[in-house]
């Protein structure tokens, strides 16, 4: 049995030999078929691409042909016109050597000539010295002191005839300008003060305000840095201190404790605190709507802090954040009227008295303390010159920086803006009078119209109509280089004639 089982085994195994053979057969023809194939198919890609490359290489040749020629052709041009401007060129030089010989032949005959009129003047000369009996010289002093005398007449009758044309003339423009940017500035002004008084409900507060054994009035004057004055008007406290935000803050600090009725050192702190708090979110929340209103962006947030600070400073009573404003507004409407850079002038306008909010902090002018503070915070430098030159610090040497300052005027010009203090005023009418009778020929001068006006008294004998018009304006001239005023100053010259006769 195991014979038989081993026999068909072998059987087995020969037979599975014999397949595995033809298997092993077939597969190398089928390799030897797809080598054959892959060689010829290499070769038709080979024959393939060496047609492409051949066909690729004629056709950059034939470009390269072309583009060659063409630039011949090009350079050819090129040298075409070359010799054509060399050969113009070569004929303007030759027109110029013409000319420049016949420029230096009429040149000599303008020397001949000149020294031939030469000699007839100095003939002409000599022999008008001859018959006059005077010298050239002393001639020509004569005739110019003649030329002098008419030339001043004919001045004083010109400003005479044309001066109410030329007022017309260039008021008209100023007019409508100044109408057009001050319709829109008619702002509230606060009376500038050093005291703020706050009302009581009655009189029995002051006693509480003030303490036992003065504590609590101790304590919010240390806080606060306020004075405060507790007198015998009744049911009032006044306040007194030179900063304004610090005498806010007191004011506000004492109404809330009044308010609120609980006095003492430590609810006195936490209402100073709170004060403190929101003056200083007021003080913002002011600089950032006055920026807003004029359209100002990209403000640092110093900046509109220190801005919104001006609501509590005050200058000759006016205002100085609504003057701000007030200039802003007036500086952009000019260089929008004139063509200038209108945000320039108006950013300009809004900050230019920024350094009245730290000069009582900070020693230095507001102008210095204002350009040092805009440049540490990123203004550009016609802002800051701008700054510097709107009370001519500096000569303005830029348009915006003049409006600026024309603004500035203006605002604070426009009757009713600001209160001068009486020794200013006083000083003023006496350098009104002064200027008035430095001239010879003046009887007497008044300054009337809290100094809108000079009146000057001339001797009829010394000048006549038209002198009279050329001292008004000759004084008016004076003046404007010798004072600062606010809006302007009349002139009038006054010549007076009497006769008398008596009838027997």
């Amino acid at each position: 049995m195991l014979a038989v089982l081993l026999l068909v085994y072998a059987v087995y195994q020969h037979v599975q030999l014999k397949n595995l053979g033809e298997k092993v057969e077939n597969i190398n023809e089928e390799a030897a078929r797809k080598i054959k194939d892959a060689e010829e198919e290499i070769k038709l890609q080979k024959k393939e691409a060496l047609l492409f490359a051949k066909e690729a290489l004629q056709k950059e040749r034939q470009e390269f042909e072309t583009e060659v020629r063409e630039r011949r052709q090009e350079i050819g041009r090129n040298e075409k016109r070359l010799i054509e401007k060399e050969e113009k060129l070569e004929n303007k030089m030759q027109a110029a050597v013409e000319r420049e010989s016949e420029l230096a032949k009429k040149i000599d005959e303008l020397y001949e000539k000149e020294d031939y009129l030469a000699d007839i003047v100095g003939k002409q000369t000599r022999e008008l010295e001859r018959i006059s009996g005077l010298t050239s010289e002393e001639a020509k002093k004569i005739l110019l002191e003649q030329l002098e005398k008419e030339l001043k007449l004919e001045a004083a009758h010109l400003i005479r005839e044309n001066e109410a044309y030329i007022k017309e003339t260039s008021n008209v423009k100023a007019r409508e300008i100044l109408s057009t940017t001050m319709q829109r500035c008619a702002v509230d002004q606060a009376v500038e003060s050093t005291v703020s008084v706050v009302n009581l409900p009655n009189d029995e507060m002051k006693g509480r305000i003030i303490g036992r054994e003065g504590r609590n009035i101790r304590a919010l004057e240390t806080l606060t840095g306020v004075d405060l004055i507790i007198d015998d008007t009744p049911e009032a406290v006044v306040l007194s201190c030179f900063d304004p935000v610090r005498r806010e803050i007191a004011r506000l600090a004492l109404e809330k404790l009044i308010s609120d009725g609980r006095i003492h050192p430590v609810r006195i702190e936490d209402m100073v605190e709170k004060a403190k708090t929101e003056i200083e979110e007021t003080m913002y929340k002011e600089g950032e709507t006055a920026a807003f209103e004029l359209g100002v962006m990209n403000l640092h947030s110093e900046v509109v802090k220190t801005l919104g600070r001006l609501l509590y400073r005050t200058s000759y009573g006016q205002n100085v954040l609504k003057h701000s404003l007030e200039v802003g507004h007036l500086a952009g409407m000019l260089a929008t009227e004139l063509g200038a850079n209108v945000e320039v002038a108006k950013r300009a306008g809004l900050i230019h008295d920024i350094g009245k909010a730290l000069d009582q902090t900070q020693e230095g002018t507001h102008i210095q303390l204002g350009v040092d503070f805009a440049r540490k915070y990123g203004e550009k430098e016609d802002i800051i010159h701008a700054i510097e030159a709107h009370h001519d610090d500096v000569v303005a040497n830029s348009v915006e920086a003049v409006l600026v300052k024309i603004a500035d005027a203006l605002s604070a010009g426009r009757p009713g803006a600001r209160r001068d203090t009486l020794e200013i005023y006083i000083k003023r009418i006496k350098k009104l009078e002064e200027i008035a009778t430095g001239y010879e020929g003046i009887k007497r001068s008044f300054a009337v119209q809290a100094g809108r006006e000079v009146r000057v008294l001339v001797q009829p004998t010394v000048f006549d109509d038209v002198a009279a018009s050329k001292l008004a304006r000759d004084i008016a001239k004076k003046i404007e280089t010798e004072l600062d005023y606010p809006g302007q100053i009349r002139v009038t010259v006054v010549r007076e004639v009497r006769t008398t006769e008596i009838a027997k």
